[in-house]
């Protein structure tokens, strides 16, 4: 079981038993904006970086102004520059430099760490895909870059990482170690639970909840991530906190329509996630209609399910729907109450995509106050959540124990989705 006290001893190998301090720095520059470095896999046009690094150059709106952090950048670690690549243009522009290591980034060109936050985002880029599916993002070296730093120079600064924390369960366990270890704050995820609401709802902290249900789309491990940590966002603010997840059983393709029809879920909760989102797919005879499983087969090729079990029995189901809905959509039903509790995880289109935006003024919030605005477990429990799932569909679609998910943590009092 992964609880906060394992994290410290884990972390805590081979370190100095003192906790490591923070930059001199900025407590004398109490009156002056944060100095961020930006550690990034790429940096072009429609990347993860583009779209979220660029919030700290040019504001973001926010409560219907336009917000400036107070937060400058000042250096930046490319992993891979391409053709296209936007970040020599914006060090041009902005006035920060684009370093050829993560050490140099972080100090800045000093002898040591010379900045107040790291801004860290392994998405996008050329690497390897292993044997079950996963891009092999290299989160877990970058984020080693950044934290052989903060152990050679005995400073520590608060960390962002952009969606998975690790391909990997046990780096990614590794890496909230490290920070716990380390003492510096850290925030990781998806922009799906600080996105808005249609509507605007809030799962009751402690609510009872019998059966939960995400109907999203897009591809394997890149947005099953994204539906598991909308369904997360809710179901850790059920009675008793996070327990973690006992077993995962993935299908795909026919089995999913088998699954549907011998109805082994609740179709109320389909229903309701059907009726929540704003893009359900229709023929030309209708502007309306629910669908029927005729209908469905011929617009979803290869629908995709993922059954999760918790610890303390509650169930769970995420399914990718492609060419059925394009949002991500909630239902639960809680114990007492008749009517479904559901909504839709509202994504602005492009090119603006202010859901980024409202990601990165989470991380702001930590930034400027040291205080992550929800727990990093939550993303190290959906990290192993997709590696468990991609592993039960390579093994032929087997229903798989998950013993190491036994992450345990307890929610933020508020949700931190966007109410304005």
């Amino acid at each position: 079981m992964f609880d906060r006290r394992r994290f410290l001893q884990a972390g805590a190998v081979g370190l100095p038993l003192t906790l490591l301090g923070t930059p001199e720095s900025i407590a004398g520059r109490a009156r002056k904006k944060r100095r961020m470095a930006i550690v990034t896999t790429t940096w072009w046009y429609g990347s993860h970086a583009w779209h979220m690094a660029t919030r700290f150059l040019v504001g973001y709106p926010l409560n219907g102004k336009w917000h400036h952090p107070d937060i400058e950048v000042v250096s930046a670690y490319v992993d891979q520059i391409k053709d296209n690549d936007l970040s020599q243009r914006r060090g041009k522009e902005f006035g920060f430099t684009v370093y050829p290591t993560i050490a140099e980034a972080l100090r800045n060109g000093t002898d040591k760490l010379d900045v107040d936050c790291v801004l860290l985002i392994g998405e996008h880029g050329d690497y390897e895909i292993n044997e079950i599916g996963q891009k092999l993002y290299p989160r877990y070296r970058l984020f080693n870059g950044i934290t052989e730093v903060f152990k050679e120079d005995g400073l520590s600064v608060p960390v962002f990482n952009d969606k998975h924390l690790s391909w990997n369960f046990e780096w990614a366990a590794d890496m909230v170690a490290q920070s716990k270890a380390l003492d510096f704050p850290m925030l990781a995820g998806s922009s799906l639970p600080v996105t808005w609401r249609m509507p605007a709802v809030e799962l009751p902290l402690g609510a009872e909840i019998e059966e939960a249900m995400v109907v999203a789309y897009g591809p394997k491990d890149i947005y099953d991530f994204h539906a598991l940590e909308t369904l997360q966002c809710m179901m850790e603010r059920r009675k008793g906190g996070e327990s973690g997840v006992k077993s995962i059983h993935a299908l795909e393709g026919e089995a999913v329509w088998k699954h549907l029809v011998e109805k082994t879920w609740s179709p109320e909760l389909f229903e309701a996630c059907l009726s929540r989102s704003q893009t359900l797919s229709q023929t030309e005879e209708f502007s309306h209609r629910y669908p029927s499983m005729e209908l469905m087969k011929q617009l979803v090729e290869t629908p995709i399910c993922y059954q999760l079990e918790y610890n303390d029995g509650t169930r769970a189901t995420m399914m990718l729907m492609n060419g059925l809905v394009r949002d991500f959509n909630f239902a639960a039903r809680l114990k007492g109450r008749k009517e479904l509790l559901s909504t839709c995880f509202y994504l602005p289109p492009n090119p603006n995509v202010v859901y980024s935006a409202a990601l990165m003024n989470n991380a702001e919030k930590m930034f400027m106050t040291g205080n992550a605005p929800y727990p990093i477990e939550r993303t190290l429990l959906t990290s192993g959540m997709v590696q468990s799932a991609l592993q039960s569909l390579h093994l032929g679609q087997r229903k798989i124990e998950t013993p190491h998910l036994a992450v345990t943590y307890k929610p933020s009092r508020e949700s931190t989705f966007y109410r304005q």
